[in-house]
């Protein structure tokens, strides 16, 4: 029987630093990072890829909004943009596995699926959001933005580059056609699913699906869906081989197996970075004590590598 791997593409998968974000240079870093899965793919494993969406999902709101400004068409709220970045970013992943599979002479069909994800309307973390969305403001644009939109969360940047807007990031309950991602993995299909964390969605009185002004963690949903398919590898990519305590410090360690016992003691000691590492190792945590035998955080190229990256195990 085939072994099921959830892997969860990184933001560097399709933009990495200091790039502009052009259609050629990502469709080059999906490439990349489609070529770097081709080894467990020819090992026969069944494949489910989450993906994040940062910086495009920052793009398209940009483009809604100054839209906006100059002619008559409304800007869409933030889990459209999410759907609109599902679609794009999923049609280039899947052309990008499209291409790799046929010079690899692996024959795999590739589906992308547009994917909300329930959150709770009463989640704790939209009392105090402090996700950062969107292009930066100055303080002026800020203030005419809020003209516009009073009431919209804004915090300024520590680094001084100015304003930016917060949502929540609400925890995932439940991914929607989950069982069918599971159905089309364990048939051989290679399924894109949860891009950008999902497009976050809440039930009214009955129990109709309403969207929603958050993000979700796309580590942790793609680890909510790994749990629920009941797969047996989760990966997780980044743009480091390892996880590391004490980073760029002199006595800078990569973890090569933790437990969850040291994962949660690194975590309360803030050896790792919000809205860095701290997520990936969340969301391994949640998938080992959720049933998973362990989960791999790694560099894309570093897959096939027996020895690569930190382990999560129990």
């Amino acid at each position: 029987m085939s072994k099921t791997a959830v892997i969860a593409f990184g933001g560097n998968a399709l933009l990495r630093s200091g790039q502009r974000g052009t259609y050629k240079e990502q469709i080059a870093n999906v490439q990349s990072t489609c070529e770097s899965i081709i080894g467990l793919i020819e090992q026969g494993y069944n494949i489910i890829i989450g993906h994040g969406n940062g910086p495009q999902v920052g793009n398209v709101m940009l483009q809604h909004e100054i839209t906006s400004r100059v002619t008559d068409v409304m800007a869409m709220p933030l889990d459209f943009c999410v759907s609109e970045t599902q679609g794009s970013i999923g049609y280039l992943i899947e052309q990008g596995l499209r291409n790799t599979l046929l010079r690899h002479k692996i024959k795999r069909n590739v589906i992308g699926i547009i994917t909300q994800v329930l959150v709770d309307k009463n989640d704790k973390m939209f009392l105090n959001p402090t996700k950062p969305v969107g292009p930066y403001y100055k303080k002026k644009q800020m203030n005419a933005f809020l003209e516009d939109n009073p009431g919209t969360p804004f915090k300024e940047d520590p680094k001084g580059n100015g304003w930016r807007r917060v949502v929540a990031s609400p925890q995932p309950l439940k991914v929607m056609n989950v069982e069918l991602v599971e159905s089309l993995a364990k048939s051989g299909n290679i399924v894109i699913t949860v891009g950008g964390g999902g497009i976050p969605v809440v039930e009214n009185e009955q129990g109709e699906l309403i969207g929603i002004e958050a993000v979700i963690d796309k580590d942790l949903a793609s680890a909510l869906t790994a749990v629920d398919i009941h797969a047996d590898e989760f990966y997780i990519l980044t743009d480091v081989p390892k996880v590391y305590i004490n980073f760029r410090q002199p006595n800078e360690k990569a973890l090569d197996v933790i437990t969850i016992k040291e994962a949660e003691k690194y975590l309360e000691e803030h050896q790792f970075a919000e809205g860095s590492m701290a997520p990936k190792v969340r969301a391994a945590i949640y998938f080992v004590k959720n049933g998973g035998k362990e989960c791999i955080i790694t560099e894309a190229g570093q897959l096939g590598n027996p020895n690569c990256g930190t382990r999560i195990v129990k």
